[in-house]
């Protein structure tokens, strides 16, 4: 009798246990190649430490921003998942590339935290002489080809009036390096969280130039603007005003509000050690919660109010 009483006392006091002590979560990332895995690796070792083991993240490799959203659909409550705040958007307006195929399920997605953003560099040799993008003309840019950085590099050569004047070179965005430094290129365009491996590569080895934009660029191209501090790159020595399209991991209203809880306030209290290892995590603070379109999950939010962060009317 005593072990049946003993046996049911022990199963009520697991079934009270907070919603966080045990939990499993699964965090849809990028490609397994790219700097997003790797963030995503390094959030759940943070996760796991900052935790005591409590939570448990798993990175499941992804083909692409869209695909996370669209798994919005078929998942449940343990799914986190990173995209440009703007894919949210139009998944939840059924417009793009989500026409045909919405969902009442988009409607219920809701923001975590930032993490970097991917950030445009247009980098130039010191020996081409180039400084500001009118000086780009003549010269041979390396777009490279199928990625962000390459559709948005030749976006804003149109936007810049120069879409006739460079010469676009055939190479691969990998080979950048070696291509500037043989002089087979000019310059190269890139896009990723900074500081950027290929830059700091190039920038030790050749010596370059990460041309800024002016305000008036900037507005043209409808992207965030962000400001890489002097001295991220070799040689760099005033600050590089770029742009930017933020990134954002999200998840569902059917999240419980702890366990948002507890991933927002550890991935904080964990970044500043994350940067250590990873410096493109000193990138991310404060001021890149005005990212953040559309609302916060609730367990997030009482994180945020908790820590004094300042928030918008339309993300709580």
């Amino acid at each position: 009798m005593f072990n049946r009483v003993f046996m049911a006392a022990a199963a009520l006091a697991i079934a009270a246990m907070p919603a966080w002590a045990e939990t499993r979560v699964t965090y849809k990332s990028a490609k397994s190649t790219s700097s997003y895995y790797q963030m995503g690796v390094q959030i759940a070792e943070a996760m796991k430490a900052g935790t005591d083991g409590a939570i448990i993240v798993t990175v499941e490799e992804s083909q692409g921003s869209v695909q996370n959203v669209m798994e919005v659909r078929a998942r449940g409550g343990d799914y986190v998942f990173t995209t440009p705040p703007a894919l949210v958007g139009l998944a939840q307006k059924g417009a793009a590339m989500f026409e045909g195929k919405g969902d009442p399920k988009f409607d219920t997605i809701r923001a975590l935290f930032p993490i970097p953003s991917l950030t445009m560099h247009f980098v130039m040799s010191d020996a081409s002489g180039v400084t500001d993008f009118a000086g780009m003309e003549g010269k041979t840019i390396l777009l490279g080809k199928g990625s962000f950085g390459a559709r948005e590099g030749e976006k804003y050569l149109g936007l810049f009036g120069l879409t006739d004047k460079v010469k676009i070179a055939d190479v691969e965005l990998s080979n950048a390096v070696p291509a500037l430094k043989n002089g087979q290129i000019d310059g190269f365009v890139t896009a990723g969280s900074w500081p950027a491996p290929n830059v700091i590569e190039a920038a030790a080895s050749t010596g370059v130039t990460v041309l800024s934009l002016t305000d008036d660029q900037i507005a043209a191209t409808n992207r965030a603007r962000l400001v890489i501090p002097a001295g991220t790159y070799a040689g760099q020595q005033s600050d590089i005003v770029t742009t930017s399209l933020p990134v954002v991991a999200y998840t569902t209203t059917a999240m419980d509000d702890d366990t948002a809880y507890e991933l927002t306030r550890t991935f904080w209290e964990e970044k500043a050690r994350m940067a250590e290892g990873a410096p493109w995590w000193a990138g991310v603070d404060q001021g890149l919660m005005v990212n953040i379109a559309g609302k916060i999950h609730p367990g997030a939010l009482r994180y945020y109010k908790e820590a004094g962060f300042t928030l918008t009317d339309a993300q709580m």
